[in-house]
């Protein structure tokens, strides 16, 4: 029996076996590994080499067993490129191809790195039928592939783990989690009529959308906050916005075509967290300092803020804004005196601002009061209208 189903020879086999290397989920956890050698600051091209080897035929172990499982056991995939003997084969090889990558690293580096590598190619292994009926391992299950790619590919250079390789790691667990909510939602009515409990089935479509921008969200702001801390060069922060487009333009798209920018806007992210960590551009460049403004400065921000806040309600329509204005109306008066009583007692100070005062409080005072409720509900209604449209 042949190892390709569809033709004979050594040339149909090796289509056959070169089919299960999906470049889309394929190259992620490949850069991860070297994202982590860059990572170190110290570079050993042979450790590197291996560990990146290691991570490709753990991948490569999941894809051949996924296949397999969708098609002969569950009939999820109208065909297979390879036979059942094809499918053992290629386990067996990649599974031979890690150990002896695996080992190698041993040698170069020490045991410690069978914590990092051994637990990846289990979930490749187990990824079908195991762990993907679970909504939570289904979920979880490449993502933490990626980040312990990340953490693998620094100790191969290091020997050890440190705090960065660890943040970043848990970046790409959360970011990557959320992509894969609406990756498996493309699959959503086949899983429930297999009982394949993914998030999107367990969940229901809407809140699992919910979840998986909320974990992109967090993600991000985790990266902004690190580079904000020092945890992650300054630049990385920057990273975070063509990702966050991308991030806005999927959430009005079908889960198909959401995956397909999700997955690519994440190539994006981690090449420019590598240009981030690589060669710390902005890392001597210091932040702008609005102050020059001098006493216009604190007005200058409402009116930047108040600006975008109008501009996001206009999008929403007449009913929405009033909606707003109705509830800063009522919400006014309390933060008017909340605000004055914290000025009184000297719980806080302004000290860029104009000196002109009303009723008691600064003029910038009475802005805040206004802008930034204002800006918080015209992003409340948008991403009601957005909800409302994807029921739709």
């Amino acid at each position: 029996m042949s190892i390709a189903r569809h033709g004979s020879g050594a040339k149909a086999a090796l289509g056959a076996l070169a089919s299960q290397v999906h470049p889309v989920f394929m190259l992620p956890p490949l850069a991860a590994s070297w994202f982590g050698a860059i990572l170190a600051g110290e570079f050993a091209l042979v450790p590197g080499v291996f560990h990146a080897a290691a991570v490709f035929f753990g991948v490569y172990t999941a894809h051949v067993k996924d296949g397999y499982i969708d098609f002969y056991h569950r009939g999820e995939d109208d065909d297979h490129p390879m036979t059942r003997r094809g499918c053992y084969l290629g386990l067996g090889g990649a599974t031979l191809g890690f150990v002896l990558s695996t080992a190698a690293l041993v040698g170069l580096v020490d045991a410690g790195i069978l914590f990092l590598t051994v637990p990846g190619w289990l979930l490749g292994y187990l990824h079908a039928p195991q762990l993907d009926t679970n909504p939570v391992t289904a979920t979880v299950g490449y993502p933490l592939g990626i980040a312990l790619s990340i953490l693998g590919g620094y100790y191969v250079q290091t020997a050890t783990l440190a705090a960065a390789p660890l943040a970043f790691a848990g970046v790409f667990l959360l970011v990557l989690s959320g992509v894969k909510i609406i990756d498996d939602a493309t699959d959503y009515e086949f899983d429930r009529s297999i009982d394949k409990r993914t998030a999107s089935v367990a969940l229901g479509l809407d809140a699992a959308f919910r979840l998986a921008y909320a974990l992109i969200g967090a993600g991000l702001f985790f990266v902004v906050a690190g580079s904000i801390t020092g945890q992650f060069p300054p630049f990385a922060a920057v990273a975070t916005v063509p990702f966050a487009l991308v991030v806005l333009v999927a959430r009005g798209a079908t889960p198909k075509l959401a995956t397909m920018l999700l997955v690519r806007g994440s190539y994006v992210f981690l090449a420019f967290l590598v240009v981030a960590v690589a060669f710390r551009p902005l890392a001597s460049v210091p932040l702008p300092d609005i102050g020059i403004l001098g006493p216009y400065t604190y007005l200058a921000t409402e009116i930047f803020f108040g600006g975008v806040a109008a501009l996001v309600l206009v999008r929403t329509g007449r009913e929405a804004a009033l909606r707003v204005v109705r509830t800063i109306a009522v919400v006014y008066p309390v933060a008017y005196v909340w605000d004055w009583y914290s000025l009184e007692v000297g719980i806080f100070a302004i000290q860029l601002r104009t000196g002109i005062d009303l009723l008691g409080i600064p003029l910038e005072e009475h802005l805040f009061m206004v802008v930034v409720p204002a800006f918080v509900l015209a992003v409340h209604e948008t991403l009601s209208e957005s909800d409302a449209e994807t029921r739709r």
